[in-house]
């Protein structure tokens, strides 16, 4: 029985991993907020959960890293210092970040990647997201992930690929962009669409989460996965095996 702690318990991604964790007979090792006793969590736990916020990510990995325990990072809206800190955390503890843990999201970052690779750039990308009011980050973290992999696939940098925001007149699409839209209202838990858009035709890859536990029986998942790795980084698809 794995002892899991969790960094941002009192989060909705927080209260959904309680249940995950008692539900996949695993052991709530406890939680922590802000202003909590990091450490004590840390120690406490055989793995560590993080959703909380980019400004605690340093903290959090400095907590794990000192433990010596594996950590699973789902906070959305990271920036380049920020991986640069998973990628430094990971010289010494297995590291996972991911931008989604459900199953369903990580089979479709892998259509898109390889969708991505057989069809040209005459096959134009759009990436459409949807997400609840409450969301403060956009494009989501997953929509990242399917920009990223369509990305990769084509041999382009993202950064300098993609458009967002368009607004009034700013021209005719460029060749090979990858556009992204977001959507925010209700309660939506999260619904990606990767559009391939060719001449006459259009390919759309889909996901619709119906439900927050998702995000939460993946984490756990992973969690547990990462107990006993060798320092270093993982992504979801090692997890999964895809």
């Amino acid at each position: 029985m794995a002892r899991i702690g969790i960094i941002g318990s009192e989060g909705l991604m927080g209260r959904a991993l309680v249940e995950a964790i008692a539900a996949a007979g695993e052991m709530h090792a406890g939680g922590v907020d802000q202003g909590g006793d990091l450490a004590a969590l840390a120690a406490a736990s055989d793995a560590l959960v993080d959703f909380s916020s980019p400004a605690a990510l340093e903290a959090n990995l400095d907590a794990a890293v000192a433990a010596g325990v594996p950590i699973l990072v789902g906070t959305t809206g990271l920036e380049e210092r920020h991986l640069w800190l998973c990628d430094h955390a990971a010289q010494a503890i297995p590291v996972l970040q991911t931008g989604n843990t459900s199953l369903g999201v990580n089979m479709l970052v892998h259509l898109v990647r390889e969708a991505a690779l057989r069809l040209d750039a005459g096959w134009d990308i759009e990436i459409v997201e949807m997400h609840h009011r409450r969301k403060i980050d956009a494009p989501s973290g997953t929509a990242l992930m399917l920009g990223a992999a369509a990305a990769e696939a084509r041999e382009i940098r993202l950064h300098e690929a993609s458009e967002r925001g368009r607004d009034g007149i700013h021209g005719p699409r460029v060749r090979g962009a990858i556009g992204f839209a977001s959507l925010r209202g209700g309660t939506v838990a999260g619904d990606h669409s990767a559009i391939f858009a060719g001449e006459d035709e259009r390919i759309v890859l889909s996901h619709t989460a119906e439900n927050r536990s998702i995000f939460a029986r993946g984490a756990v998942r992973a969690a547990t996965w990462l107990i006993g790795q060798p320092a270093g980084r993982y992504t979801m698809a090692e997890v999964l095996g895809l």
